[in-house]
């Protein structure tokens, strides 16, 4: 029933349209050029200091044996990107060659992490993968319960990640250990934001989480109106995320909604962005779809 789930939801996500949604907030961006992980950074920004094209010329393409919903990342004249032939790969940025693929057991949706020399993703197979970013070497890989539609984050040595058993881990960057993992009430689609010793997460339970990044332990929740299946953004002290009770919406501190939050008539799949301007960019499902409750059902109806 999950993957039945997974195949509606990416028919959304190829019918998104960008809604610009204008908030009084000034993060802070890193100002380079390389995209390492996930919307860019650990607190999910989506932001980069990079020029940008103007036309659109291509410069080269290349083909994998199946669809590809993972997104890319760029980091040390690399892309490495995920393909639902079960593979990983590393591309050359600048020609598009081949310079290595590595094959998991099963499809690759999540969007791979590159830190310290190492990349790190999720497969469909049930484990996360840490692959030599020069070569694509083995490293280790951990087993969840389930398998793994979520994107790591890799912080400060430790790697997090949600499953479809319905928890967020932690592990050891270097060596793949359990360090924690927090259990939801439902699948985790929702990638992971790392910010101020925190861990954020959505979980198709509804909840948003709050955890603390070195013990996992629960500091705040909220329940929004509908399963969590975006990202969260954290920025200037906010986070942001949306949920498909059709609503947008923005903690500050004392955890609750910061005054920020903003109702669309369509579902939530897609993780805000922080633009400069004071903007963050959410988009939403184009096409007219119903927002009654997600149903839970056990995985063998």
């Amino acid at each position: 029933m999950l993957k039945k789930i997974a195949i509606v939801i990416m028919a959304f996500l190829l019918s998104l349209t960008a809604l610009a949604l204008t908030l009084n907030i000034e993060p802070a961006f890193a100002a380079t050029d390389s995209w390492p992980m996930f919307r860019h950074d650990t607190n999910h920004t989506g932001y980069s200091t990079s020029t940008a094209p103007n036309t659109n010329n291509t410069i080269w393409n290349y083909t994998t044996d199946s669809m590809v919903e993972s997104s890319p990342v760029v980091a040390d004249g690399k892309v490495y990107i995920g393909s639902f032939d079960n593979k990983t790969y590393c591309l050359n940025a600048a020609t598009g060659s081949l310079i290595w693929s590595y094959t998991t057991g099963d499809s690759v949706f999540s969007t791979p992490a590159v830190a310290d020399g190492r990349v790190y993703v999720g497969s469909f197979d049930t484990k996360t993968y840490c692959l030599n970013a020069t070569n694509g070497a083995y490293v280790w890989s951990y087993t969840t319960g389930e398998w793994e539609w979520s994107s790591p984050v890799v912080a400060d040595g430790r790697v997090y990640i949600g499953s479809f058993d319905n928890k967020t881990y932690c592990l050891n960057g270097t060596n793949g250990a359990y360090v924690w993992s927090y259990t939801t009430d439902y699948a985790v689609y929702s990638c992971p934001a790392v910010a101020d010793g925190k861990v954020y997460i959505g979980s198709a339970d509804g909840n948003v989480y709050c955890l603390n990044a070195a013990t996992g332990t629960l500091v705040w929740s909220y329940t929004t109106g509908n399963a969590v299946f975006s990202s969260p953004a954290v920025a200037d002290g906010k986070v942001y995320i949306g949920s498909y009770d059709g609503m947008v919406y923005a903690f500050g501190s004392p955890p609750k909604v910061g005054g920020y939050w903003i109702p669309t008539d369509k579902l939530q799949i897609s993780a805000p962005a922080i633009g400069l301007a004071s903007t963050v960019l959410m988009a939403v499902a184009a096409t007219a779809v119903s927002t009654k409750r997600f149903t839970r059902r056990k995985e063998n109806e």
